[in-house]
């Protein structure tokens, strides 16, 4: 399988998808912190992760998969939801919840 295989397979079978640097329980980048600590307080129990520092294939076919340039990435329910930043605002604003309920 490639690594677009891969990161689709990962995508379609887990609600809650963050590729980031590190795991959810040792994040090893502000960023990516930022978005675990906004998941869990949406009350996400279980975040589906990879770590895109151990496989360098998936650190770079997740941003052509996405066609966004940074990392993290969160997919809730096969959709690619955005960056760090794109999470802040959309839980600020309330629709981050609504995507996850």
């Amino acid at each position: 399988m490639s690594a677009q295989d891969d990161i689709k397979d990962q995508v379609t079978k887990n609600k809650v998808m963050l590729y980031m640097k590190g795991s959810p329980d040792f994040p090893q980048c502000g960023f990516s912190a930022n978005a675990v600590n906004i998941l869990r307080a949406c009350g996400v129990e279980e975040i589906a992760s990879v770590n895109v520092l151990e496989n360098p294939e998936i650190r770079q076919g997740i941003k052509e998969y996405s066609n966004w340039p940074t990392i993290p990435q969160l997919y809730v329910n096969g959709e690619f939801v955005g960056g760090s930043d794109i999470l802040t605002e959309m839980y600020q604003s309330g629709e981050l919840q609504k995507i996850l309920k």
